[in-house]
């Protein structure tokens, strides 16, 4: 009977978490007659007319492009800096390192509005406004606190044994810590980069903040789809479906790393 009342609710939960995704789909495949005249569980005159305009259109298309490109950016600045930071906190003591590591993490913990207004003043001066590289650098704030967090979890857990052994074979750092370091914690970077890459992806306000025509990515075009003919609601909705992708493939190829840093008690 508890097997049963727990699959139940199980069963439920998923039902709520994959109703917003279901209709979501089910919209894109209508039109804007049909979204607006009648509530359907199933489109009623199928189309897919909404995702060929998101793949013709470069003013939508371009924002998938752009937001691609700036999240990667992001996700390897993230990681190559934190990957040195992470191992220095968890194999040195120095002064003030742990009130250094915890000013790291009140970065992560301020909201990006706060930064807003500075970014864009002063990438504006520089002329890196409209840039992919500007808002790579400006999500590095929040990014790189979160992945020193969990990178350093998964390195204290490395004896540093290791590290011994390899300096008395002969290896120096560089190459140490790329053909050994770096393998003992593969979890640990697959989990920071998926952290890494969810933050950058989704962020809104700093990256519409400081991009407007070259840069702009998906989630601040999203919001122009008002017309003189009114709400694009089926272009809108195949867009959401279309930003959900990315996500969803990256979660599938870390789903292991992610479960590993469970495991390890710091995801």
């Amino acid at each position: 009977m508890r097997v049963k009342s727990s699959a139940l609710v199980m069963g439920l939960y998923l039902l709520f978490l994959l109703l917003p995704i279901y209709w979501l789909v089910n919209m894109s495949l209508k039109t804007n007659t049909e979204i607006l005249s009648s509530f359907t569980l199933f489109p009623q005159d199928l189309t897919f007319r909404n995702y060929v305009v998101i793949l013709t259109d470069p003013s939508w298309y371009m924002g998938y492009v752009n937001s691609i490109i700036y999240v990667t950016m992001n996700v390897v600045i993230s990681l190559a800096v934190a990957l040195p930071a992470a191992y220095a906190f968890s194999r040195y003591s120095f002064m003030g390192d742990k009130h250094l590591f915890f000013w790291l993490l009140t970065n992560r913990m301020a909201p990006p509005a706060v930064f807003a207004l500075p970014f864009f003043q002063l990438y504006s001066s520089v002329g890196l406004f409209d840039t992919h590289i500007a808002v790579a650098l400006a999500h590095c704030l929040f990014n790189v606190p979160l992945a020193v967090w969990i990178l350093e979890g998964f390195m204290r857990g490395v004896p540093k044994e290791i590290d011994e052994t390899a300096y008395i074979d002969g290896y120096s750092f560089p190459k140490f810590f790329v053909k050994i370091f770096m393998p003992l914690i593969a979890s640990g970077i697959g989990v920071a980069a998926f952290f890494c890459f969810m933050f950058s992806w989704v962020e809104l306000l700093l990256s519409r903040t400081l991009t407007s025509v070259n840069a702009k990515p998906i989630a601040a075009t999203m919001t122009r789809t008002v017309s003189a003919s009114g709400m694009d609601w089926g272009v809108l909705a195949a867009a959401g479906v279309l930003t959900i992708v990315p996500g969803a493939l990256v979660i599938y190829f870390v789903r292991n790393y992610i479960a590993k840093g469970f495991a390890l008690g710091r995801v």
